[in-house]
C-alpha cells in the first residue's frame, strides 16, 4: 500500500509526533490534507504553542477528535501569532 503524502503547511513544520499520528491514521490523515494551508498551520501552532508536555499531548489528542467531529480550526484561542 502506498503511502499518502501529508500536505505542507504555511509558516510551521509538522512536527514529528503529529506526523506520526497523521500517517497511522488514515482517516485522520484524509481530513488534514482536506483542510486549506493556513488552518494546517493554526492546528500546528495550536499544537506547538504550549509548553508543558501534558498540554501538548492533550492538544494532539483533540486535534485528532475535533478533525474527526468536523472541526476544521482549533477553537477558543488567539489565532496563531506568526500569520
Amino acid at each position: 500500500m502506498p503511502k499518502e503524502k501529508i500536505a505542507k503547511r504555511v509558516v510551521h513544520r509538522v512536527p514529528k509526533d503529529l506526523a506520526d499520528i497523521l500517517a497511522s491514521k488514515p482517516k485522520v490523515l484524509e481530513l488534514w490534507n482536506s483542510l486549506t494551508p493556513l488552518a494546517r498551520n493554526e492546528w500546528i501552532c495550536w499544537v506547538t504553542a504550549f509548553k508543558k508536555e501534558e498540554t501538548r499531548l492533550n492538544h494532539l489528542k483533540r486535534l485528532q477528535e475535533d478533525l474527526l467531529k468536523g472541526k476544521r480550526r482549533p477553537c477558543c484561542w488567539p489565532g496563531c501569532s506568526h500569520r
